[in-house]
Parts: C-alpha cells; structure tokens; sequence
C-alpha cells in the first residue's frame, strides 16, 4: 500500500556506546602527527537574538558559510584534528577491535543470499560473495533458464568511497531496469537506466532525486521526484526513456513548505500515488498509472493534523487515518467519490493498526498490541473473519516482507526476537501454515539457549509504566553475583519509531562478556499506540529523556547493574537523547556513544534553508514564529545545555556529507563539551569525510566500525582484555 507520509531522520539501530579515560582540556596543536592532548576548537564571538532572547554561539563558525560545499580550511583542519585524536586515542585498543571485528565478521555468513521472490515471469534474488561489501541482483526465469545477473552494486562501487542505492525497479514487461545511486552519502540520488535484454546502458540519466522510481504507461515513461537545492522533494516528474531528462514533465509541485512529495504504486499496479505531507498532516492524488500525464484526483483536501494512506482495489479506495481515532482506522470509500469514508475496521485503544497491504483475494493488516507486532489476514466478503498470525516468545518482530504480486496464495514474512535469528516465513493463506524458507545462518555457531530475554515495565517519574525489553546470558549471575553487573541501553524515542527487539549478531560481543543489553521502548516512539508516540514531542519532548533516565535507574532499582556500569547510545534523534541525558544524569554512565546526534536543536530549527527544518516543525515546534517554542527547545537542546559539571566518557560520530544531521551539529557540541566539562574523561569525535547519515556503506567498512563502537565501550567499562 502507500502508506501515510512521514518524514523521519533514520534512526540508526547500533550496537552500544563507549568511552575512554585519561583526557585534559589543554589545547593540542593540529599539526601533531601523535597528539598527546585533544584539540580545542577557538571560539569566535557570535550571536543572535530571537523573541527578545539573545544567544551567544561561539562556535557559530563550525558551520561553513558555503555549505553544502565544504571547503572551509580552518573546519577542515578542526575536524581533522579530532579524527587524528580519535585514531591515537583507539590506538591502544587495535587488537581488541581486531578481536571484536573477527568476532562480528564470524557471526556472518560472507556467500549469503536472500530467499528467492517470484514477481511476474521471473524469480528475484540478491547474493553476497565471500568478501564482498555489496551485493549482486539476479533473476531467473519462472519458465526455466539460466540467472542474470542485472545488477552488480560491487562493480558500481569501484573508485568510490561510498555507495547507496535508494531504489532498483524493473520495469512491468521485465525488460528495462532503473535504479538510484549516491556516492558520497549527500543522499543525492542519480537515476541511470539498463535493457536488461541487450544489457546495454540507455543514454537516460536523472541527477538528483531521492524517491521510489515507479514505471508507468506500458514501460515508455518513469516516475520519480526530484530535489530542489534545498534537499527537499517538492516535485513528481515523468521521464520519456530515450529522451533527456530536461525534458521531463513536471505533473505535481507542492507549493506548502515544509512538505515533501513521493510517488508509489497500487498494489494492483493500475494507479499512481502521490503522497504530500510532513510530520502531521498527509494528502494523496491519484492518477492512471497507464496515463501519469493526466489531471490527478486528490483523495481528500489536506487538514492539519490527519494522516491518511491509501491503496485501491477495483472501484473501491481503501484509507488508513487517525481522523476520528488516534489509533487509525481502515475505512473505503468509492472511487467515483474519494473523499466519502466508511469504516471497515474501527480505531481501537488497544488494538494500534499501523498498516495495511490489498491482493486480489484477501487483504492483511499489521499493528501492535501491547506492544508486540500483530499480522492479520482479513477478507472482503467476510468483514468478521480475521486470521491472526501467533508467535510464543514474550518479546518479538514481526512483519510483512516482500509480497509484489497482486495474485497471491502465500505471503513472504520476517520474523525474528533478540535470541531468534532473523527467519523468512511464507505463510499459506489457505491452509494457516507457515514454512520456514530461511534461517539466519550463525557461521561462528549461536545456542539460543544460553539466553533469556524479559520483558518489563519500569515507572516513570510521572507514573507512566514504561516497557523494557532486556537479554543476558543465564550464567551472568555467577559473574555478578549480588548483582550490578554492567549493561548496555538502547533507545531511539522520536518520529513514531519504534524499536523493533530484534537480533543483532554484534550484540552478542557484549553480551558473552558479561553485559545485558537492554532497550527501552521510550515515548517519543509509538510502541504502545499513537498517543506514546504523541506524549514524546514538541511540549512533551523531556518525556522521552526522562523515560531513559528512569528505566536506567528502575534497572539499578532491579539489580541488572549499577551506576556508573551502563553504558547508552542512540543515534540522529536518538544521539539527541543521548546529549540530554548526559546532561541531565551524568553519574549514570560508564560511556555514552552519540551517533550523527542531533543537539544543536534550536539553531536547526531557526534555519529554515536546512534540509528537514520546515518538515520538521510539527516534530519539534516552530521558534522562528514562536517564542514558546524558542524557549522550550532552548530548555532542553544539548547543545545549548552543556553546563560546567563532570560528563561521562562519550563517543561521537559524524558524516561530513550528512544532509539530515549536518557535520557542524557533533562538532560544536563536542567543542562546547571539551570548553566547559570538569572531568578527566575521554571525549571522542570521529568524522566520517567521505560518507553521510549511516557512516560508510560497506558491508565489513561499516561492521568495523561497530567494533570500534564496543571496543571504546569495553574499555570504558573495564572489560577490555
């Protein structure tokens, strides 16, 4: 289906968090080869006043002026300084990041391969070779005949640093192949086009775009949305194949700021989607997919506040919105009529419907219940017959993968636990069976039986039982016998996101080294409906830093660890939870990692030529209009929250090229921390200079560095060997 439009910053779903010791604050030169002391960045006097309120930003000039371009050598110079602080620093501990790499790496199987997926006259599968950082795409005939490789991600990484592919779509006839790549982590995508019958590459070439790239019109025409030079779509264009890209035909531009735009397909391929909203507020067009080029029909007229997705079955519209009920509702309405809405399936305070998915004979809805992820299969003739998938352990993800044809009998799921390697399901409609088609292979081997996992509510200061879900190895009592033993904590708590207890192949470094691992499913994401999600943003941000805080000390509380023994990391908005809660409880921490945080919140949020920052301020609030929302976000923004006290050993990464979280955001925060912090504890900034939002893109490039991530945090908790 094309499901509600949201704008949200990736959360980046790492392993941990880290440290180090034995740092002073006295200035290095950047010109040493092997620092003996950290950097420090000067400060220049700036400032600015909003709402009668002036704030003083002395490290304003982190920010080149000529952003995106960064080309400013005194930045330049500073980041490398940290860079080189960062290497010297981990120097000591290359053997147990090598050890911890291996260890990683083992866990991996390197020739691996996703299950085969049957879309129209060919099967499609990816596979990685033995060494590989990227994948090949194949396909092979249903009929019988030999594999095509169609796409090779390896070759096209070759000369660069970086590579992401945003979309890879073939064509309806299977004959033509377009996909989107970025090379330097801008998230600035190129569209290039294939035959897949001759394998010659078409002369078509479609610079920056950042969609899903949707074929329509018998394959003569692509679909796409581009960026303006603000990093925002706020277009939906049509390309003739064989023509230059000059030419394409604009056939929506939004004109509200702070909205972005996407295309997408039905699930019976016959129309064309486009999804306009920002963080609160959708709308949906509909148009022939066989015509792009003709008037579109607008679902229902945008109004503040409501989401809605849609899909389409026949003459029938089927929408997903929290009009009437927090926790959505499914409701049709006729085709001739979009915007006349029944409901089929009532919004329920219990039941949080988060999805649904159309095929000819049977439709499937996805949610949670008390927190845990639900799938349904329902019917069109038999509103009251409702199919629900069941799983036994206490704590789990569950979900639909990919199911692209419209005629179907057995849907594709994944399903995996934090002791349950990620396993691939079909599930026969018919007969309620589900086969295993895969299992996460553990080359290193893996006993689930040697973990426990539990689940958990911890009160928050308010009252409001928070849910934590936490795995160790049952032998840890004999290590830590009365207790207080170290543990690491996860969370995310912005957008709506929840974090899914899922298995990480990396977490069991920590977790065979005496740790338990623990993620606290905070508010600010909506793993218990709607309104959690809703009791986490704009003027109840600090819900969600103080959920953090008090499950870390419940845990105390419970005798899963002890102060000072916890290590925490987030990343993007969950790198601002991190600033938060070092500033709020530093004693809690034994080493905390920030990844990409977003801390410098109001300055973000006053510059509207940013990026994400109009879509942004329905998440956040509006300071350029509003002094109350200047002065909320002033209250708790990291940044601008650093006081003179003791931090705990902290880690922090950035992406020179990083479009969501721009580079200066960790590099000021980390220069105002080495400014005002009165303790001896290790302060690490690393900058990724060829990457963006996610680190380097590698498969093994970017598992080293979460070795180096465990590393800084075993070291800090004394578990380094």
């Amino acid at each position: 289906m094309t499901i509600i439009f949201r704008i949200a910053a990736a959360a980046l779903l790492v392993g941990a968090g880290a440290q180090a010791s034995g740092q002073t604050s006295e200035t290095a030169s950047v010109s040493e080869a092997r620092p003996t002391q950290p950097p420090r960045a000067d400060r220049r006097d700036y400032s600015y006043s909003r709402h009668g309120i002036t704030i003083s930003d002395p490290w304003h000039w982190l920010k080149d002026e000529s952003y995106p371009q960064i080309d400013d050598e005194d930045v330049l110079d500073y980041l490398r300084a940290e860079n080189t602080w960062f290497e010297a620093n981990m120097a000591p501990h290359e053997a147990l990041v090598d050890e911890l790499f291996a260890e990683m790496r083992g866990r991996i199987k390197e020739d691996d391969s996703t299950v085969p997926q049957k879309d129209g006259d060919y099967l499609y599968w990816s596979e990685f070779e033995p060494g590989a950082e990227y994948r090949k795409f194949y396909r092979r005939p249903v009929a019988g005949g030999e594999a095509q490789l169609y796409l090779d991600a390896t070759k096209l990484a070759e000369g660069h640093e970086y590579l992401s592919i945003n979309d890879i779509s073939v064509s309806e006839s299977g004959r033509y192949l377009a996909y989107s790549i970025d090379t330097d982590g801008a998230e600035r995508y190129t569209v290039h086009v294939k035959d897949l019958q001759t394998g010659e590459m078409l002369p078509d070439t479609i610079p920056e775009t950042n969609t899903s790239l949707i074929w329509a019109a018998d394959d003569t025409m692509l679909v796409y949305g581009r960026a303006n030079e603000n990093w925002r779509v706020d277009n939906v264009r049509v390309h003739r194949i064989g023509t230059d890209a000059a030419e394409d035909v604009e056939i929506y531009r939004e004109p509200q700021l702070g909205f972005t735009v996407s295309p997408s397909v039905s699930g019976n391929r016959e129309w064309l989607v486009i999804a306009a909203g920002d963080n609160e507020t959708s709308e949906a067009r509909l148009l022939p997919l066989a015509d792009p080029l003709s008037e579109p029909v607008v679902v229902r007229a945008r109004q503040t506040g409501v989401e809605y997705g849609v899909d389409i079955r026949g003459d029938t519209i089927f929408v997903l919105t929290n009009d009437d009920h927090v926790n959505f509702r499914l409701a049709t309405a006729p085709l001739a009529d979009p915007d006349s809405w029944t409901t089929l399936i009532a919004g329920s305070d219990e039941f949080y419907l988060t999805d649904f998915q159309l095929f000819q004979d049977f439709y499937v809805t996805e949610g949670r219940l008390a927190g845990l992820d639900q799938v349904q299969v329902r019917y069109y003739d038999d509103p009251a017959r409702i199919e629900a998938l069941s799983f036994p352990e206490a704590s789990f993800t569950t979900g639909l993968s990919n199911n692209p044809e419209w005629d179907l009998s057995k849907l594709r799921l994944n399903y995996q636990s934090p002791i349950t390697p990620s396993t691939v399901y079909d599930y026969d409609v018919a007969s309620r069976e589900l086969e295993t088609l895969k299992v996460q292979e553990i080359p290193s081997g893996f006993d689930p039986s040697l973990y426990t996992v539990e689940r958990m509510m911890i009160s928050a200061r308010d009252g409001v039982q928070v849910p934590v879900t936490i795995v160790y190895r049952k032998d840890r009592a004999r290590s830590y016998p009365d207790g207080g033993g170290p543990l690491h904590l996860y969370a995310y708590g912005a957008y709506g996101y929840a974090i899914p207890p899922g298995f990480s192949t990396a977490r069991f470094s920590y977790l065979d080294r005496g740790m338990a691992y623990a993620i606290a499913h905070i508010r600010g994401g909506d793993d218990l409906g709607r309104n959690w999600y809703l009791q986490g943003k704009m003027e109840e941000r600090t819900n969600t830093f103080n959920d953090f805080v008090d499950v870390a000390r419940g845990l105390v509380a419970r005798g899963y660890t002890a102060e000072g023994k916890i290590s925490a990391s987030g990343g993007s908005a969950g790198g601002e939870l991190m600033g938060a809660i070092v500033n709020q409880a530093p004693e809690l921490w034994g080493a905390v990692v920030a990844h990409v945080p977003f801390v410098d919140v109001l300055n973000t949020m006053l510059d509207e030529s940013l990026p994400l920052t109009p879509g942004e301020w329905p998440e956040w609030g509006n300071p350029v209009e509003s002094k109350a929302a200047f002065t909320h976000i002033l209250s708790y923004s990291p940044y601008d929250q650093v006081v003179a006290q003791d931090y705990p050993p902290m880690l922090v990464t950035a992406g020179l090229n990083d479009p969501r979280v721009t580079y200066w955001e960790p590099a000021k925060w980390v220069a105002k921390l080495r400014e005002y912090k009165t303790d001896d504890n290790v302060l690490l900034l690393k900058t990724n200079m060829g990457a963006g939002h996610g680190g380097k893109s590698g498969r093994f490039e970017g598992l080293r560095e979460t070795a180096e991530e465990a590393a800084f945090i075993l070291w800090q908790l004394g578990l380094a060997q």
